[in-house]
């Protein structure tokens, strides 16, 4: 049902010519001799790996490191401008897109603030915006190594496609990957939002050298993902980390998802937003999306609003259960609080979801763990859909990652 992505031209890469590219994505440069040190490859297949690197482009020589009594070693970094990697992140409200090098870094970014419309039509504008958004960069096209894709999840192992929660129900049974295929030449990537944020922190450094580490998603929902090293965690159906559609009041309100009490349902910005229309708060509704509304919300709380803050209090402190229940069951030490509603209220989040997992996380005897704000959360789902797709080129072919591919 899937597999790993094959990029044209290059080809599948070999287990060490992936370990061999993230010693030095990791490290910025890195001599041979190190990285023979990091992989447990030896010297003279780093070699023969290094050298047709450099004849691909991937790699470049970069000067000489510090003398350690012999003569100085070479260095080697990314060449960051080689090749290039686009990610969407499709939402109901809007489409980000955006355009990365080999090194994880953004060159250019667009954001339409439209909903995706009839999938018909959403393709062809995706198809003209990223065709427009590469050339704007100065990038060839076949520099390109493919299209990331993400959307609110559940993700369908059965059909491979992407489903949507009731605002995208039109997109839930549309063969998305072959059509962008098509439409673009591209090898595609399909994957849940969330899942991807996390894979973007880790390629962008937001992982802060950490082994194991979550990422909490705030959108128009509640998601999360997860990277142990190195390696994003997936499950059989690839929607692993739904920690939104955990239970915490059984006889809670209904959820989307068909359950009840779901953490989603309680403290999501939909629920929020409601609370506080319900109560009168003046948000002018009309014609403005959820996502707008609730930033109106946040703004409104951070100058001091009551009401406000009271309502984001409420949801920090719900969203701060659902981040120890998964810092507990994944016994990570870092987690990021990323999307596009933290990137306008994690400031009202932060300090909930510090406190608890300091005084209530069950491992905090033996390690803490950091709780920080994405320095990307606007976009990390975009961010993280390129990145998927250069983890087809510098990851492990036995890494885990398991995507849809359209060649």
């Amino acid at each position: 049902m899937t597999d790993l992505l094959r990029v044209p031209g290059l080809g599948a890469p070999p287990s060490s010519r992936a370990s061999v590219l993230d010693a030095i994505r990791v490290a910025g440069t890195i001599s041979r001799v190190e990285i023979t040190e990091v992989t447990g490859l030896t010297a003279a297949t780093v070699s023969t790996t290094v050298r047709r690197l450099i004849e691909d482009g991937l790699v470049r020589e970069a000067g000489r490191g510090e003398s350690t009594g012999g003569k100085p070693r070479v260095l080697l970094e990314l060449v960051p401008t080689s090749r290039y990697a686009l990610g969407v992140h499709l939402d109901a409200e809007d489409v980000t897109y955006v355009l990365v090098d080999l090194g994880g870094a953004v060159v250019a970014r667009l954001r339409r603030a439209q909903g995706v419309g009839a999938p018909e039509v959403g393709v062809a504008r995706m198809a003209a915006t990223l065709r427009g958004l590469v050339e704007s960069a100065g990038v060839r096209w076949d520099q390109v190594l493919g299209l990331g894709v993400v959307a609110p999840g559940p993700l369908s192992r059965r059909s491979r496609l992407v489903l949507t929660r009731p605002a995208m129900d039109a997109w839930g049974d549309f063969p998305l990957g072959a059509s962008l295929g098509e439409a673009t030449g591209l090898p595609v990537v399909l994957d849940n939002d969330a899942t991807a944020a996390a894979v973007g922190e880790h390629w962008g450094g937001g992982a802060g050298g950490s082994r194991a580490f979550a990422a909490i998603y705030l959108a128009t929902g509640i998601g999360s993902g997860a990277v142990i090293d190195g390696v994003p965690l997936r499950g059989v159906s690839s929607n692993a980390g739904e920690i939104g559609h955990v239970c915490v009041e059984a006889d809670g309100p209904e959820c989307w998802c068909g359950s009840r009490g779901c953490v989603e349902a309680l403290a999501g910005p939909r629920s929020v937003v409601a609370a506080a229309e319900a109560a009168g708060f003046d948000l002018d509704g009309a014609g403005r999306g959820l996502s707008e509304r609730f930033a109106a919300l946040s703004r409104a709380a951070l100058g001091g609003d009551a009401l406000a803050a009271n309502l984001l209090g409420r949801s920090a402190r719900y969203v701060a259960i659902a981040a120890q229940t998964l810092v507990q069951v994944l016994d990570v030490d870092r987690l990021v609080l990323t999307g596009p509603a933290m990137a306008v209220a994690g400031s009202l989040y932060l300090p909930a979801v510090r406190q608890r997992l300091a005084t209530a996380q069950f491992a905090r005897g033996d390690h803490d763990v950091d709780v920080v704000i994405s320095s990307h959360a606007g976009e990390a789902a975009a961010v993280g859909a390129a990145a998927l797709v250069l983890q087809g080129e510098l990851v492990h072919p036995g890494g885990g990652v398991r995507i849809d591919v359209v060649a």
